[in-house]
């Protein structure tokens, strides 16, 4: 099974499950046990975004209270930093697996690492069943209905193409055509000592 394959699979078994209970306080499903595996990472890096997706509505309500508001965008922060470990999680994996100790002499680099790409395919994962929802949504418009359904068209072609692309990446990387590389994001705001907002407090 391809890349793509795998991940689309299993990103539908990931945000079927957050949606059992419909949450933001579930606790994560993962039914894949061996924490080397793909599916493993790959699940749980959709259950990070299907709760953040949820949090992302719940923080736009115009009648949420401030101090709720704080804790859920304090949570999406964590959140975010959450999301970018298990990419570069994601992108080691991906290193060990598929890279080649040697390459074409005019081999290139990518300015998107794989995992990237495969985040980009689990929030179009999570785009195209909500978008399906609308379109289906018994309490809706025929005309909302349409222009949903319309989106949602747009939505399964792009998840065809970003599909069809990550599996010539990882072809071309597998035959020396592409360098993989990790890119760290080094992030800093998140981190006490290099935030100087955060570790000027204790000066």
């Amino acid at each position: 099974m391809s890349v793509s394959s795998t991940c689309n699979k299993v990103f539908k078994i990931a945000i079927d499950d957050y949606h059992l209970e419909n949450s933001v306080h579930a606790k994560n499903k993962n039914p894949f046990k061996d924490s080397t595996s793909l599916e493993k990472i790959i699940y749980d890096k959709c259950w990070i975004d299907t709760v953040q997706w949820h949090l992302e509505d719940i923080i736009r309500k115009p009648n949420i209270e401030p101090i709720e508001a704080l804790k859920i965008k304090r949570r999406i922060d964590s959140s975010n930093q959450d999301r970018t470990d298990m990419v570069e999680e994601l992108d080691e994996y991906f290193f060990k697996k598929y890279s080649v100790k040697t390459y074409e002499k005019d081999s290139i680099l990518n300015t998107e690492t794989p995992a990237w790409a495969v985040d980009r395919l689990s929030i179009l994962s999570l785009k195209i069943y909500h978008m399906k929802e609308e379109a289906e949504r018994d309490s809706a418009s025929d005309n909302h209905r349409k222009k949903c359904s319309i989106k949602l068209g747009v939505l399964m072609e792009q998840k065809t193409n970003l599909s069809t692309a990550i599996d010539q990446l990882f072809e071309n990387i597998s035959k020396g055509k592409v360098r993989i590389a990790t890119y760290k994001q080094m992030k800093m705001y998140n981190d006490e000592s290099l935030n100087p907002e955060l570790y000027s407090q204790n000066e």
